[in-house]
């Protein structure tokens, strides 16, 4: 279970990296399209065919939040990995077993029985986490889906004004 956790958490910075790799390419396709406007007005007689405005569709302001956004807010929580339902509130205030003689034996059994539990309910967070953590990241690859596919078209678009700019 730790080697599983530690490879999420690599994946976690893997994720994050890509992320900020698409945030660059983004940037940088604002300077490349800037440039290229430029190029197209050279002449100085006419105002060339702009670059499609990337930053003013629906699909930009999805992707990388127009402004208006919530640009990090969370809209929701995690469900709490301390939910106590009505076993383990049971278990939390002893006498796992019914006890006949009170002898020794069932004095170890109970407490053999309260380690299980506390072991049991240390395994049940760890996998609430672990379920909380994969959400997240699962959200981030649907970030850097659309971040990418957006770079995709925005970069075909700037190539093919540059091959017009070219033509002429």
């Amino acid at each position: 279970m730790m080697e599983l956790d530690m490879e999420v958490l690599v994946q976690k910075k893997q994720l994050e990296r890509v992320e900020e790799g698409l945030d660059q390419i983004n940037s940088d396709m604002k300077e490349a399209e800037k440039n290229l406007t430029d190029l197209g007005k050279c002449c100085g007689l006419c105002s060339c065919d702009k670059l499609k405005a990337f930053e003013g569709s629906g699909a930009y302001k999805a992707v990388w939040g127009g402004g208006s956004g919530q640009d990090g807010v969370v809209s929701n929580q995690p469900p709490s990995s301390r939910v106590v339902d009505e076993r383990e509130q049971m278990i939390m205030s002893g006498g796992h077993i019914r006890r006949v003689t009170n002898d020794d034996r069932e004095v170890e059994m109970d407490g053999n029985l309260a380690h299980v539990g506390s072991i049991l309910g240390n395994l049940k967070s760890m996998a609430l986490d672990m379920g909380n953590e994969m959400d997240m990241q699962n959200n981030q690859i649907e970030r850097i889906q659309g971040k990418a596919i957006l770079n995709v078209s925005r970069i075909d678009a700037a190539n093919q004004k540059a091959n017009n700019l070219i033509k002429r």
